[in-house]
């Protein structure tokens, strides 16, 4: 998903005339609220006329330090629970005042585990909730909260580390977060930089929240959006080349595949494998151990005998090589020494693969793809040997 960028209003302290929002440089989100109060229905109705004025239209959602602070006039809320502490007031007590307000409105409602990090310094709300926040070294006891909310049904996971925070949530705990959860990833707190916002995107933020330091600064404003429109950019350009790869690897695994089909044809063992290069196949194969009885005249050699006449040589650096079955030892050292530097397959070989007996066996710098097309290439087998054992 792409990247999106919230700026944090209090309602208390922002000052909305300062708000440099332009249809060219705006956030993908408003969130407003705080910790200690704020009338926040007088403020959502001004902020929509001012974004009105700009000609910009924005979600803005609440983000509520306790129940007075709810509004049906904002496009949705984070319905927070404050995992990290054991106050039932914010875990559970004040969501159940709020409640039936939430239910008689239209607007959206986002359940959301609030999870506070240590910052290094003392936070509104770690004074208000009386709750302490959790430790950074405590790596394990942050990942299973986050487990926890995601299996209690929540629909997003909120790394706070408070307002004014010295020290941002780091990268290796939102790393480690993003690797144990599925659902989004909101962090906030500390970020004062377009750098380091960017350092929690890579480490696998969905959204940052920019708050704090916005209020002090909001000339700043462009530098976020720039930084994250960048980002985004750079994102959708790769999907765009991931797909287009994946296209290609289907396409020529389904020439493999063809190759493989010769095999059967021949009753040998259903193996194929094209090589190619700059998007044109330089070589064939398939496999011919019983046609030729030649022990070593796997898919994988014929193709790169093949390949080496087409090109003149016996080195194929810029070649993909494509097989319907994971190489063998034999094949991996093959394909080695012949220095092809991209090799995908379809189906795995636990029993004789390179993985598990010739992991090294490639060329140091050479990538594996596996998988491709892998229900087909495995069925193409199975059914070989089924028919042979009948």
């Amino acid at each position: 998903m792409d990247k999106k960028l919230a700026i944090l209003l209090d309602p208390e302290k922002a000052d909305l005339s300062a708000l440099p929002i332009t249809p060219d440089c705006h956030p993908d989100y408003i969130f407003v609220g705080g910790s200690t109060g704020g009338d926040t229905t007088p403020f959502v109705r001004a902020l929509r006329e001012k974004l009105s004025i700009v000609n910009c239209q924005l979600s803005i959602i609440l983000f509520p330090g306790n129940a007075s602070q709810f509004t049906p006039e904002a496009d949705a809320i984070l319905y927070l629970s404050l995992l990290s502490g054991d106050n039932p007031e914010y875990l559970v007590h004040q969501q159940v005042r709020a409640a039936r307000a939430i239910h008689g409105s239209s607007i959206t409602v986002i359940p959301t585990a609030y999870i506070l990090i240590d910052g290094g310094v003392e936070t509104s709300t770690m004074r208000v909730t009386g709750t302490k926040p959790l430790k950074p070294s405590n790596l394990q006891t942050i990942i299973d909260t986050c487990i926890a909310a995601e299996l209690m049904g929540k629909k997003a996971i909120y790394l706070e580390a408070g307002s004014g925070a010295q020290i941002p949530v780091s990268p290796g705990i939102i790393r480690e977060v993003r690797k144990n959860t599925s659902i989004p990833l909101i962090v906030g707190g500390g970020i004062r930089t377009p750098e380091a916002m960017q350092a929690a995107y890579s480490a696998g933020a969905d959204i940052v929240v920019i708050g704090n330091h916005f209020e002090s600064h909001p000339e700043t404003l462009k530098d976020f959006c720039q930084m994250a429109k960048l980002l985004n950019d750079s994102i959708n350009d790769q999907m765009v080349n991931d797909q287009m790869v994946n296209d290609a690897d289907e396409r020529f695994m389904r020439l493999a595949l063809c190759e493989a089909e010769k095999a059967l044809a021949a009753d040998e063992i259903p193996i194929g494998c094209v090589i190619v290069s700059q998007n044109r196949i330089i070589g064939r194969g398939h496999n011919l151990t019983e046609t030729l009885s030649d022990v070593t005249a796997h898919a994988e050699i014929q193709a790169i005998t093949a390949a080496s006449q087409t090109v003149g040589g016996k080195y194929l650096p810029d070649a993909t090589l494509y097989v319907t079955v994971e190489p063998c030892t034999m094949c991996a050292g093959a394909i080695g020494w012949a220095q092809i530097s991209r090799i995908v397959y379809g189906a795995p070989d636990p029993k004789r693969g390179f993985a598990t007996y010739a992991p090294r066996a490639f060329h140091p710098k050479a990538t594996v793809t596996s998988g491709v097309l892998e229900t087909e290439c495995r069925q193409l087998i199975q059914e070989f040997f089924k028919s042979k054992r009948s």
